[in-house]
This record gives C-alpha cells, sequence and structure tokens, in this order.
C-alpha cells in the first residue's frame, strides 16, 4: 500500500507543497507575535485574537515565510 501524506487544509500553507502542519504552526506562532507586538493585520479585525488572526492569514496565504532548508539546497543547486 502506497504512503499518501495526511493533509488537512485547515492547518496548511497554501503554497507549501509538503503541507506541513507543522510549518503552519510555527508560521502562525510567529505571525501572532508580530500582531502581538503592535503590527496591523492585513484583515480585518473583528475583536479576534491575535492567534487566530495570524492562524487566517496564513491559510489564505497572505503571510510571506522562507524555509532555510529548501533556500539552501536550492543555492547548492546553483
Amino acid at each position: 500500500m502506497a504512503h499518501r501524506p495526511r493533509t488537512n487544509a485547515m492547518y496548511s500553507i497554501p503554497d507549501d507543497g509538503d503541507a506541513s502542519t507543522y510549518r503552519f504552526i510555527i508560521v502562525s506562532a510567529k505571525r501572532a507575535r508580530q500582531l502581538q507586538n503592535g503590527q496591523r493585520s492585513v484583515l480585518p479585525a473583528t475583536n479576534r485574537k491575535p492567534t487566530v488572526l495570524a492562524m487566517e492569514e496564513v491559510r489564505r496565504g497572505l503571510v510571506p515565510y522562507a524555509d532555510p532548508v529548501q533556500e539552501e539546497e536550492q543555492a547548492l543547486a546553483e
């Protein structure tokens, strides 16, 4: 039986080829910290907690992120 990765669209980043839930959580947590420190949300905040706003922003693909491992692999390939 072939191994298929489990994906949960609710907990994944749209442009993430691995559909890593772990990466989604890390990016969301860092974005939530930015929101707590005063950065403005790209979504209209209707009395939501920073963590919920951050998760929604990441889920919609509005938060840019970089994967250092992939960047290093690309640099070595060039």
